[in-house]
C-alpha cells in the first residue's frame, strides 16, 4: 500500500490509542473499566475483517451532554460477515436530570418509562461486558462518546474514552470533503445528506424507523458492512477507520 499523509496520520492515532488505553487500564479504580480497557482490540494494524465489532446507539433527552441525559442504550454485536441479532441488548435508564419530555416525539421514551428504569451506574457493568473485546461502531461519534464519557464520570469519577468507527465520518470523508462537495457548494446545491437512513439508501439498504436504539444500532452495523464492501476491504487496517 502506498504511503501518504493520511496513512501517517492514522498510524499515529492508532499508536496513541493503544498507549492511551494501556494508561487508562493502569490508572482506573474500577475493575470493570480496567477489564474493558485491557480487552480492547487496540492494535490499529489489525484487519477490520478479523475483528469483532459492536454497534452502539443512544437515545438522549437532548444534544448537549452537559445539560441532557442518556435515556436508552442499544447494543448489537456483529462482524463484517454476520450480525448477531439474537445477542442484541437494550436498556432504558433513569436520568438524574435534563429530561423535559420535549424529545418524546422523537424516541417515544416517556417519563413513566424512565421512572421505572434503573440508573445508568447500575447497568454499566452489563454494558461494559456486552461491548468488551469489540470495536464499537456508531453513527456520529460525538453523541455516543460525549454522553457515555459524562455518564461514566458521574458514576465512576473518571473519564471514559476509547476509539470508535464512525459510519457518519466515513460518509463525510467521501461526500463532504472532496471536489464534488466543493462543486455543489459553488453552484448552490445543498450538501449530500450523511444522516443514517440517507446514507443507507445510497448503498441500497432499506430505511428503518429511526430513533429506536437497537434498530439504529442494526442500521449502523449494516451500513458499515456496506461501506467496507464498497470503499475498503476486509484487510483494511482498523486504524484507518476509527476516530
Amino acid at each position: 500500500m502506498r504511503a501518504n499523509r493520511g496513512e501517517k496520520g492514522w498510524k499515529g492515532r492508532a499508536g496513541d490509542w493503544q498507549a492511551s488505553l494501556a494508561r487508562r487500564a493502569r490508572a482506573s479504580n474500577s475493575a470493570e473499566l480496567r477489564d474493558f480497557y485491557e480487552a480492547f482490540p487496540s492494535d490499529g494494524e489489525m484487519p477490520v475483517g478479523e475483528l469483532p465489532l459492536v454497534a452502539i446507539d443512544l437515545e438522549t433527552s437532548g444534544l448537549d451532554p452537559k445539560r441532557h441525559a442518556i435515556l436508552s442504550i442499544g447494543i448489537l454485536p456483529f462482524t463484517l460477515g454476520r450480525i448477531r441479532l439474537s445477542e442484541r441488548r437494550h436498556w432504558v435508564v433513569r436520568p438524574r436530570a435534563g429530561f423535559s419530555g420535549e424529545t418524546v416525539v422523537f424516541h417515544g421514551i416517556t417519563h413513566t418509562d424512565t421512572e421505572l428504569a434503573p440508573e445508568f451506574q447500575s447497568v454499566l457493568p452489563e454494558i461494559l461486558q456486552a461491548i468488551r473485546g469489540r470495536i464499537p461502531v456508531v453513527h456520529y461519534h460525538p453523541i455516543e462518546r460525549e454522553f457515555l464519557d459524562r455518564a461514566v464520570r458521574r458514576s465512576q469519577g473518571e473519564s471514559f474514552r476509547f476509539p470508535v468507527i464512525d459510519t457518519m465520518a466515513i460518509e463525510s470523508r467521501r461526500y463532504r470533503h472532496n471536489w464534488r462537495s466543493r462543486l455543489r457548494a459553488i453552484i448552490g446545491r445543498p450538501p449530500v445528506s450523511i444522516r443514517l437512513n440517507d446514507s443507507r439508501i445510497r448503498y441500497g439498504l432499506p430505511p428503518y424507523e429511526g430513533h429506536q436504539a437497537v434498530l439504529d444500532a442494526l442500521g449502523t452495523a449494516e451500513l458499515l458492512q456496506a461501506q467496507i464492501a464498497h470503499h475498503y476491504s476486509d484487510s483494511t487496517p482498523v486504524g484507518r477507520l476509527w476516530v
